[in-house]
């Protein structure tokens, strides 16, 4: 059977991803280097789907241990999650961010074309579109990233685009993800951010168990129907099964195509923080501070495109993703650890 390599497939969304392959029959083979990650996500995947994938430990930017993985195993497309995300570290650190996103892309991509592996899944963001100054984000918008994290993933959309037109028999889907949440309904993976939390859910769960006396909210004075930021929270799993069905999707298509995953609906900070405590019976403390640079009011996908092409739609709603984002976190107060 051939196999689907899915490179940072230990962390967050590519773990659910792994998952979502195993139980419709794919073989699923994994490199990660851990460092935003835990070894303990390939026993939890086999605990789930009673298939342990194949695990490996290192960097897309060892040409080594790609050239070994594609010896070992018959590779045929790659769902490519393996980069650093935390926008706050790429302004701080943009030559790490370039080496490891934009440079080990490269080497990945040219270890795929020398394999004759020509179908790609990649994860990229809605990070790409910056500030385009409408809420509601289609496909076709102009791309002006605002930090460094940003960039690096535009730079790889544009690698990609130029390999699609240089070779006809590449088959790439870009997926855009707007704010990924929640957790498998089995409460087995989920997120584990190090240290603390730079996103909504995973910080008002700590605050829910105790862990963080509050939850700052920055602003509640922006032009939404509350005053709190609005964004397109999507839950892990349905943002796994995209990447499933953009997958399937790379079989009977070529070029290059980038869509939107998203629910298509935006939800406040203080939405999510009122579903929370609906579903946790929790109290969640919250600080009203000023709003933060570079903050914008309000966006969220249109996501018809993909439901058009990929026939995908998002299926779980905030209750669903914050019920079992509190389930993960209460079986698992430490994360992995």
């Amino acid at each position: 059977m051939n196999s689907i390599l899915i490179t940072g497939g230990a962390g967050y969304i590519g773990s659910h991803t792994v998952v979502a392959l195993q139980q419709v029959g794919f073989d699923a083979v994994i490199l990660d280097d851990l460092s935003n990650s835990s070894g303990q996500v390939i026993d939890r995947i086999e605990q789930i789907t009673n298939i342990r994938p194949r695990f490996y430990c290192g960097s897309i930017s060892d040409r080594k241990i790609l050239s070994s993985i594609f010896d070992a195993h018959q590779i045929d497309a790659v769902i490519h999650f393996a980069g650093f995300k935390a926008v706050g570290e790429s302004v701080a650190k943009p030559v790490k961010y370039y080496q490891n996103n934009v440079a080990g892309s490269m080497v990945l991509f040219d270890v795929m074309q020398q394999r004759n592996c020509k179908k790609l899944v990649f994860s990229s963001s809605a990070t790409v579109y910056g500030d385009p100054g409408v809420v509601a984000y289609t496909e076709d918008l102009p791309l002006s990233p605002v930090n460094p994290y940003g960039q690096s993933k535009r730079m790889v959309e544009d690698i990609a685009r130029d390999i699609a037109v240089s070779d006809p028999e590449w088959s790439i889907a870009l997926l855009r993800y707007f704010n990924p949440v929640g957790a498998h309904s089995s409460g087995l993976i989920g997120e584990d951010p190090k240290g603390v939390p730079n996103n909504l859910m995973p910080y008002i769960a700590k605050v829910a168990i105790g862990e963080l006396p509050q939850l700052n909210v920055y602003g509640d004075d922006y032009p939404t129907p509350d005053g709190t930021g609005v964004r397109d929270f999507i839950h892990v799993q349905d943002l796994a099964r995209g990447h499933l069905d953009a997958c399937q999707y790379l079989d009977s298509h070529s070029g290059c195509v980038a869509f939107n995953l998203g629910t298509g609906k935006g939800s406040s900070v203080m939405d999510v923080v009122s579903a929370f405590i609906r579903v946790s019976g929790k109290s969640i403390p919250v600080n009203i501070s000023a709003r933060r640079a570079g903050d914008l009011p309000e966006y969220f996908a249109v996501p018809d495109f993909a439901e058009k092409e990929l026939n995908w739609r998002a299926e779980l709603n905030l209750d669903d993703m914050v019920r079992d984002h509190w389930n993960w976190q209460k079986s698992n107060p430490k994360g992995y650890g």
